[in-house]
């Protein structure tokens, strides 16, 4: 794995912007796109203007010739914001889109009100950063495809996938037209990524969130965002694993409609 090199262009990103109010800037997970938010906060525009677009080799974002790192993702975000007149918002991301979240949130402490942390980490675990070496070379050769049912189990409970709804139909459609390289760059920034100096700078006001049936490692990461961000707070949702507010989006709504009140 190469170190970070490319320059992530914010003018070859697609901006979504739906609502009215205050803005909330959304990042999504791995391997799926913008149209997760639609799913997990239907309704929220009537209070919030929602922004979202989708990361490097996701969705419409093509995928780049070179590695690049979470700090490359979040001063794409900054730039994005820039081209949209944005001055300051609040921003949510989970997992992929937490850690971008949280680099941001310390990098440009004066652009952000307030701070939602979904199902993410600061750092992946060394064996969680072995899965990802794995997991970018399958992408790679055999398709994001591949790596579906595996993912289902991570990302949703057995009960959950039993129903097959529209969130579990979404997340495997999307993640079967996911581009390869795309994944496994991604896969490869969140192995290189140690976000925990940064992450006990942040002051905004913030909300982790986790399902309580993620992995440990995950449940483990929310305790220690919760401890090391001064004006944290801590929800859980259940029964729900990785992809929690697509497993418990009501409940995420409530949530998230206190903590912004």
């Amino acid at each position: 794995m190469g170190e970070p090199t490319a320059t992530l262009d914010a003018r070859t990103i697609t901006l979504h912007r739906t609502g009215n109010g205050p803005p909330l800037v959304l990042l999504h997970c791995l391997g799926v796109d913008h149209r997760l938010w639609p799913i997990a906060l239907a309704g929220t525009e009537r209070m919030h203007t929602l922004l979202a677009y989708d990361f490097p080799g996701h969705g419409e974002s093509r995928a780049p010739s070179a590695p690049y790192g979470i700090a490359d993702l979040s001063s794409q975000l900054a730039a994005v914001l820039d081209r949209a007149g944005v001055a300051r918002a609040t921003v949510a991301g989970i997992s992929l889109g937490g850690l971008v979240a949280q680099h941001f949130a310390a990098s440009f402490p004066a652009r952000i009100d307030r701070l939602v942390l979904i199902d993410t980490t600061p750092r992946y675990t060394d064996e969680l950063c072995k899965m990802w070496a794995v997991r970018a070379a399958q992408a790679r050769k055999d398709g994001v495809k591949s790596l579906i049912p595996g993912l289902l189990e991570i990302w949703f409970t057995p009960s959950f996938v039993a129903q097959d709804p529209p969130a579990v139909r979404y997340v495997r459609d999307t993640l079967e037209r996911c581009s390869g390289e795309g994944y496994a760059r991604a896969c490869e920034a969140l192995a290189a990524a140690d976000l925990r100096d940064l992450t006990a700078t942040i002051g905004a006001p913030t909300l982790v969130v986790c399902g309580e049936q993620d992995i440990p490692s995950f449940l483990d990461a929310a305790r220690w965002l919760k401890a090391n961000i001064a004006n944290a707070k801590l929800a859980w949702l259940a029964p729900a694993r990785h992809a929690s507010i697509l497993e418990q989006p009501d409940a995420f709504r409530r949530t998230l409609r206190d903590f912004l009140a």
